[in-house]
């Protein structure tokens, strides 16, 4: 018995649509509405259509005379470099993109992701803990693969746990730890309080 092959993206019309995919169709009109390139009537009649679709295809007929939305994997890549003061991104809100790369330099680097907003299911961190070190903040939940790493003279200290939670990304931790190493780790207790005290606005 020959194995039927696996559909193409292209062959995903007859698949069915999830709730998760139906909401995103809901934003995009949404959004399309408030650009002025749909009208409410027709706002109204595409979101009707649009909860009660059962497919892909249905969903994407709603769609096709729009702009796609940008994808998060077409974020260019971003590299940060400690140099001589140290650089770092978070815990503020930022979109996290498939790739990153972090060069401790001589004041060191700190990739927090507590408030990332991160959509993809996988994101490679490319360290190098050169004279200072990098620092890899990863929420609970989220799980680190440090495998590849190597850690030469600095080394790399992991202190994540396993247990990565549905929709949560992998974060895929590659490169070097020069002379003062890499650490990957959830965050301290001091962060966790900054956190609380100040939660995220809508």
């Amino acid at each position: 018995m020959t194995a039927e092959p696996a559909p193409r993206d292209d062959d995903r019309g007859g698949l069915r649509a999830s709730h998760d995919d139906r909401e995103a169709v809901v934003e995009q009109l949404r959004d399309a509405a408030a650009e002025g390139r749909i009208d409410l009537d027709e706002l109204d009649e595409r979101l009707e259509r649009a909860l009660t679709a059962k497919t892909y295809a249905e969903l994407d007929t709603l769609t096709a005379d729009l702009p796609r939305p940008p994808s998060p994997a077409d974020l260019p890549i971003l590299e940060l470099k400690g140099g001589l003061h140290g650089a770092s991104r978070g815990p503020a809100r930022w979109e996290v993109p498939a790739h990153v790369i972090a060069r401790g330099g001589l004041g060191g680097v700190k990739v927090d992701f507590s408030r990332a907003e991160c959509r993809l299911p996988e994101v490679t961190v490319e360290a190098y803990g050169e004279a200072a070190g990098v620092t890899i903040v990863v929420p609970d939940g989220w799980e680190a693969d440090t495998g590849a790493f190597d850690p030469g003279v600095g080394g790399l200290k992991d202190t994540t746990t396993p247990g990565r939670l549905p929709g949560t990304p992998l974060i895929r931790v590659v490169g070097s730890g020069g002379m003062a190493g890499v650490v990957v780790r959830h965050p301290n207790r001091w962060e966790r309080r900054k956190l609380a005290s100040n939660p995220p606005r809508g």
